[in-house]
């Protein structure tokens, strides 16, 4: 007699475990991002344009969109330079790259802000000489930009390594062995072999340049209008007691990621149907 599997659970079990999962994502994500449109749009639409069309909201979405412009394929290049190094390479202290690669997501976004004040900072290792250059880093759009890209810099070499590590290096060495130079190995081999985990990585750290709080409030200075971001001006704008307009910025927010998520999807979609493509 044959035992039965521990995964044919029977009716009632799966219909609870599903009740429990359906009911967790809606109490924490569905029902606080609902609240988020109802309070936006509570007011009307024209309240919710005005409130994000007003000189502030439209700086800190410019400066939001700036930063992740530059972060994001700063991030990408190191992501595949990184990956590549560490999936087609041997060398001493490849161990260490990994774990450097991973810091940030073991360090609070909050000191990582602190680390870019110590150094950049008025009083900072740096800051004399900063300032008798006239440089500003800190309190300025070169420290947000820095703190984001401490910040998202895992992401997408974290998408990559486990992809090109299984991919292995026969592609590679069968284009070098063909007489392909290392630039066309990587443009017609490696790149289109990865570019499905390569756009989910980006996707990622876009998402993240853009909702990114803690590091880039330490740096920013919250100067109404120059150095505050999305987040932080939805800060300011609910501090201040300004619930209409701090839910519509946060609400463009939420539509961001929702696009974000759409893409994510899409790619996925993608992606699996490339794989089964191959498998036939």
């Amino acid at each position: 007699m044959s035992r039965p599997s521990p995964l044919q659970e029977s009716g009632a079990v799966r219909w609870l475990l599903v009740s429990l999962a359906v009911a967790y994502v809606g109490l924490v994500l569905i029902m606080p991002l609902g609240l988020v449109f109802y309070e936006a749009l509570r007011g009307g639409i024209r309240t919710w344009l005005e409130a994000v069309s007003e000189p502030d909201a439209r700086a800190a979405i410019r400066l939001t969109l700036l930063v992740a412009a530059i972060a994001v394929p700063l991030n990408v290049v190191f992501g595949i330079a990184a990956a590549w190094a560490v999936t087609k390479h041997a060398f001493r202290g490849k161990a260490v790259l990994v774990t450097l690669i991973d810091l940030p997501f073991s360090v609070s976004p909050v000191v990582a802000g602190l680390m870019y004040v110590l150094l950049f900072g008025a009083n900072g290792w740096f800051g004399p000489w900063l300032q008798e250059r006239g440089l500003e880093i800190v309190f300025a759009v070169p420290g947000i930009v820095l703190a984001t890209v401490f910040v998202t810099f895992p992401f997408v070499a974290r998408e990559l390594i486990p992809l090109m590590e299984s991919q292995g290096k026969s592609d590679e060495e069968a284009a070098l062995s063909l007489g392909a130079s290392g630039w066309q190995t990587l443009w017609h081999v490696t790149l289109p072999n990865i570019r499905w985990a390569l756009l989910y990585g980006v996707l990622l750290c876009n998402a993240r340049a853009m909702g990114e709080f803690g590091a880039v409030s330490v740096v920013s200075g919250h100067i109404r209008g120059e150095t505050n971001t999305m987040p932080l001006h939805v800060e300011v704008l609910y501090n201040e007691y300004n619930f209409a307009a701090a839910f519509a910025v946060a609400s463009l927010l939420a539509l961001l990621a929702l696009l974000t998520l759409a893409l994510k999807s899409f790619l996925e979609w993608r992606h699996r149907g490339a794989i089964a493509a191959l498998g036939h």
